[in-house]
């Protein structure tokens, strides 16, 4: 197989276990195969670390979750230093972070301190531990979660933060139909269990850079640009999307168009991730919180504004 088609395969391998949702899904595996990380922000029980477990065995990568609460500390992600009694010597112990897929559940309830432990890794793919950098396993790929619902003793997120996360997906409630199938799928003994792997991480190596090499116009960047722009214009908005945000939608868009099994980018591929990408980085102001605007309803009529290159 190819790899758009190994890429195909790993999708509705993730759909077999993880039923209605192949939005997310395709959101996702954009995330990934783009190289950025991704945030799920959504109420329990509605299949974050299915989802997270049905990527990792579907690609025969290790996975590693992380519980936060908050006596949660920095070494607990990244490792720590322990001292030997027979060498005399200290030897790195290593944390959460030393997995190809990992699962940093409820985020929000650690200590701000914590959260910023992870920054070096999802930037950098690396950790310091007393000043000796360790790499990560590659690929490596942060879905963290959080509750939206519940607020009582949490940290949330800052702006800075935020602006790392490549994407911020909801996964929703499933309609009345799905939720049945899930339900026959689970008497019928189709569990997490059974999902097997379709590729390795060498071929995730090579879709990423497939995906890298697809074209971009410059009237796309200029496309991409404008939209960035009128947001920094926009003043409802805090502050706009920043540099960072704009390379991340280039990204997002190259790896839709790579799953869609096209060599270059159109417009309806930036369309298609913009929200997904931008919205979480762009904070509404004072006076708009108060006349209740609605963010999305904001990037979407900017978005529409842009002018479409031919």
């Amino acid at each position: 197989m190819n790899n758009h088609q190994l890429a195909e395969a790993l999708m509705k391998n993730i759909n077999r276990v993880f039923v209605g949702k192949e939005e997310v899904v395709e959101n996702l595996l954009i995330s990934f195969l783009a190289g950025g990380h991704v945030l799920l922000e959504d109420v329990p029980g509605v299949g974050k670390t299915t989802l997270a477990l049905a990527l990792a065995r579907s690609m025969s990568c290790s996975f590693g979750r992380i519980q936060f609460t908050p006596d949660t500390l920095p070494g607990d992600v990244t490792g720590l230093s322990v001292y030997n009694m027979k060498t005399g010597e200290f030897t790195y112990q290593a944390g959460a972070v030393m997995h190809q897929i990992l699962l940093a559940d409820e985020i929000n309830r650690t200590s701000p301190k914590t959260q910023a432990s992870l920054l070096e890794a999802m930037a950098e793919g690396q950790v310091t531990v007393d000043g000796i950098i360790h790499q990560l396993p590659c690929p490596f790929f942060v879905i963290a979660t959080q509750n939206p619902v519940e607020f009582l003793g949490t940290y949330p997120l800052p702006e800075a933060q935020m602006d790392r996360f490549m994407m911020r997906l909801s996964i929703g409630y499933p309609t009345r139909e799905q939720e049945i199938r899930m339900a026959s799928q689970l008497l019928l003994g189709q569990t997490l269990d059974q999902v097997e792997a379709v590729c390795q991480a060498e071929d995730i190596s090579a879709m990423r850079k497939e995906a890298s090499d697809i074209s971009v116009k410059e009237s796309i960047l200029g496309y991409i640009e404008d939209f960035i722009e009128s947001t920094r214009e926009e003043q409802r908005f805090v502050l706009g999307a920043s540099p960072r945000a704009m390379l991340a939608l280039v990204r997002a868009s190259q790896a839709r168009a790579f799953l869609q099994n096209r060599d270059y980018v159109k417009p309806d591929d930036v369309k298609a991730v913009a929200m997904q990408v931008i919205s979480h980085r762009l904070s509404l102001s004072s006076e708009a919180k108060i006349r209740r605007e609605d963010k999305d309803k904001i990037l979407k009529s900017l978005l529409l504004k842009i002018k479409i290159p031919v």
